[in-house]
């Protein structure tokens, strides 16, 4: 008589390598252009434009300051840095490049699809028009795209046109956005300071979008609380949340373990309102006092439209590739969660329905089932004949 012993093999659960997280195909939604560049290039453009307000003139030195005074706790310092990106983004060589390195680098870094946002009137001093800032700006997306792709990478990025919260300038920037939205823009933004500054100030803005069908998202919940929230949602039918992570102001974990969700947590749940979580962004600002406790694992673990976003990467000296790599090390993620967050955020994207499928089923999935196909192949062979004996 023959008999077999069999042994259950478990497959081990596949955290991803650092290499991997890099290739893997990455969704970001909440990415300003203005706080992306490279230290390199606002030397080189201070020069051009000849701006001698800048703290350091070696790009080594000048990054580490830029990282430094975002951390330092001080709003006055954290500010400065956008003084300086701002004074060197003028003109429109200076945007298109500065654009373009923005796709290269996200591209570089694994992303495949990026909406970047700025604010068209930040960009004026040296006299350029609006639609002459939104054109060169498109330029350099499509340049940068071009370059991705002759380098092997692909990427599609989609423009945010963002109105800064304590000026009055929203309706017309909603009404750039609108004449741009099928030549690169995909939607409207507000930025800004939250507090004594509340979306409500800009409704003429966003009835005007809502009349045109088009989309928005508002930055809520970054700082100020539940009420910034609340009017996003409520009074101005903000389709995302830009960064909105203090809805877990709303939520209660209780000492058993068990948790209770607020009305407004439960609204953003179950109307799958996509949060734009920017968790070492988030870290600075005082959301959380480290990536382990950041809320962005309760969110997870109770099933919000949780995204994962960059904010400010050269500030927060980041990428996506590095915001992965932190939610691996807090939380244990592997490809499956990875894969989660990347087609969340590309569900939630403000392009065609159709399009969006397409990168999720022809993009997005193959990648994910390509890296984790190494893992399966990695443990066969390292399990081949051990499943079994025959005698």
């Amino acid at each position: 008589m023959t008999s077999k012993t069999v042994q259950t093999v478990t497959t081990p659960v596949a955290t991803p390598s650092s290499d991997q997280i890099r290739r893997a195909p990455k969704v970001l939604l909440h990415d300003h252009l203005d706080g992306g560049l490279r230290p390199g290039t606002i030397v080189d453009l201070a020069r051009a434009a000849s701006y001698t307000g800048l703290p350091e003139t070696d790009p080594d030195r000048l990054g580490v300051w830029f990282r430094e005074a975002a951390d330092s706790g001080s709003l006055e310092r954290y500010l400065e840095t956008f003084t300086h990106t701002c004074a060197v983004m003028q003109t429109r060589e200076a945007l298109v490049r500065v654009a373009a390195e923005c796709a290269e680098d996200l591209a570089e870094d694994g992303v495949v699809y990026a909406e970047v946002r700025y604010a068209p009137e930040q960009h004026l001093e040296a006299g350029l028009t609006l639609e002459e800032v939104v054109e060169a700006v498109n330029e350099g997306f499509r340049e940068g795209e071009r370059r991705a792709k002759a380098n092997g990478h692909r990427i599609r990025v989609g423009a945010l046109l963002t109105a800064m919260r304590h000026a009055a300038r929203a309706l017309e920037i909603a009404e750039l956005a609108n004449h741009y939205r099928d030549l690169g823009v995909v939607g409207f933004d507000i930025a800004g300071a939250e507090a004594g500054y509340p979306p409500t100030r800009h409704l003429d803005a966003f009835e005007y979008l809502k009349r045109e069908n088009n989309h928005f998202t508002i930055h809520a919940g970054e700082a100020f609380g539940l009420p910034s929230i609340w009017q996003a949602l409520q009074w101005c039918g903000a389709d995302r949340l830009g960064h909105g992570v203090r809805i877990i102001d709303d939520i209660h974990v209780h000492e058993d373990g068990s948790v209770k969700l607020g009305r407004l947590a439960s609204y953003v749940r179950d109307k799958r309102i996509p949060l734009e979580l920017c968790p070492s962004s988030n870290l600075q600002t005082g959301a959380a006092d480290s990536y382990a406790e950041h809320p962005i694992g309760l969110l997870r673990s109770l099933h919000f439209r949780a995204t994962v976003n960059t904010d400010n990467r050269l500030m927060s000296g980041t990428s996506m590739s590095r915001e992965f790599e932190h939610l691996v090390d807090a939380f244990g993620y592997t490809l499956d969660d990875m894969q989660w967050f990347s087609v969340n955020a590309m569900k939630s994207a403000f392009i065609p329905f159709d399009e969006r499928l397409a990168m999720i089923n022809d993009v997005i999935k193959p990648g994910y089932a390509e890296l984790k196909s190494e893992w399966l192949f990695r443990q066969a062979a390292s399990t081949s004949g051990s499943v079994g004996d025959e005698s």
